[in-house]
């Protein structure tokens, strides 16, 4: 059943949140996902639930144990949820100081070297690499990415190889043209160059569109926010391969020495991210006969790719009598309008009108867009292109056709298209 089914697809709205309305503007389309996806009810139900005990973990009592099982569990679903059977997951403040640990313990413990990353990269990744780089005495080696195609590719990455590549940065989406990366394709051709090579992914963006599969990718580190994958705000989730758990890392001193939790965490982190892999496995049982829960979880992967798919395509080429973005006067898609590796995701520019009046009237209109402007966020992708600003229009698969008519509805207002009249 694919999700635009429409009693599949009320099922699914019913489970987030704030789904067609926000508490303070009102009803509104939500196309701002890769700011931060919509909430999962179970998560906000969790969250209030695990915000009262008192308890801490770690001790003799009846509620710390019950916290210790809520944290093992939570584990145990994100071994299937990533599909990783090894190394280990633990939560830290964000996606953003995470992706700072796992690379400065890399880059520490790596010795004389390269570090090397890629020009699409979020800063989250890319800065701290360059950061850490430095302060070990290595180099920093850049890949440029494709600005035509918004991403890169294990080809870009092979003339940057070297014996000395010690430690390399893979973003497997970026936040801005929305392009997914080939992370198995990259990580084997640095392995095959240099293959002690420590290699930590930045999986925010991608988490919530296609799928992961960490036992496919040879890799030592994956970050995920999991408020961009319907959670919440507050915490962020790592897995670091057991070669990774085994360096130097910062801990108390004489604490286990595999432990990165720093400080007592909070339980209700892993209580809401397992309700996110209860809800894929839901939705994977609900889009096919599979039985085992991994293999239910790749299928909603499967069903959100291709209906995140279908909305992209509507809103790129036109849905009923409404044009697309690629026939609108003026419009320029980034990443180009016909490219497979794009994951619910189109930033554009219109000619003649700024991105933030854009962004402005769309929200008017009660369409939510995001604008992103060449600074230390968007830059490294704006840049190469001549753009000051663009216009971010991202969607999940909780949204409908029915939005991103409203959104073309608006956008062929703003930029004069001609909307054709049905024949009678």
């Amino acid at each position: 059943m694919p999700l635009s089914d429409p009693g599949l697809m009320s099922e699914i709205r019913a489970r987030f949140a704030h789904v067609d309305a926000c508490p303070f503007q009102g009803p509104r389309v939500f196309f701002e996902n890769a700011g931060g996806a919509l909430t999962l009810n179970s998560v906000v139900e969790t969250s209030a639930r695990m915000a009262a005990i008192p308890d801490n973990q770690g001790r003799d009592n009846p509620a710390s144990k019950a916290l210790a099982d809520i944290i093992a569990g939570a584990r145990a679903d994100m071994r299937v949820f990533f599909n990783a059977p090894d190394g280990q997951f633990f939560v830290g403040e964000s996606g953003t100081e995470l992706l700072f640990r796992l690379i400065r313990t890399a880059c520490l413990d790596a010795g004389p070297g390269e570090v090397l990353g890629s020009t699409l990269e979020h800063p989250a990744s890319r800065s701290a690499a360059i950061r850490w780089a430095g302060i070990a005495g290595m180099d920093y080696v850049s890949v440029p990415h494709d600005p035509a195609t918004g991403t890169v590719t294990a080809a870009d990455y092979v003339p940057h190889l070297s014996g000395k590549t010690r430690v390399a940065t893979i973003l497997h989406t970026s936040p801005v043209t929305g392009m997914g990366v080939d992370v198995a394709g990259i990580a084997a051709a640095i392995r095959a160059v240099s293959p002690d090579c420590l290699i930590v992914v930045d999986g925010i963006q991608h988490a919530a569109h296609g799928g992961i599969d960490i036992a496919a990718y040879g890799i030592d580190g994956y970050v995920v926010s999991p408020y961009k994958v319907f959670s919440r705000h507050g915490y962020g989730l790592a897995w670091i391969s057991d070669r990774l758990t085994r360096l130097p890392h910062d801990m108390l001193r004489g604490a286990p020495s595999e432990g990165w939790e720093m400080g007592t965490r909070d339980t209700g982190a892993y209580a809401t991210f397992a309700d996110v892999v209860a809800y894929f496995d839901w939705l994977g049982g609900a889009v096919s006969q599979a039985t085992d829960r991994r293999a239910r979880i790749e299928a909603a992967a499967r069903a959100i790719h291709a209906h995140e798919s279908r909305l992209t395509h509507a809103m790129l080429h036109g849905v009923g009598n409404l044009p697309g973005l690629a026939a609108m006067p003026g419009v320029e898609v980034i990443g180009g309008v016909e490219n497979p590796r794009r994951e619910g995701l189109v930033s554009f520019v219109v000619d003649g009108i700024g991105s933030v009046d854009v962004v402005a009237r769309l929200n008017a209109q009660g369409v939510r867009t995001h604008l992103r402007k060449a600074d230390h966020y968007s830059g490294n992708i704006l840049d190469p292109l001549g753009l000051e600003s663009c216009i971010r229009v991202s969607l999940c698969h909780y949204n409908t056709e029915a939005e991103v008519l409203e959104f073309l509805g608006a956008m062929a207002g703003i930029t004069g298209a001609a909307v054709p009249v049905p024949q009678s």
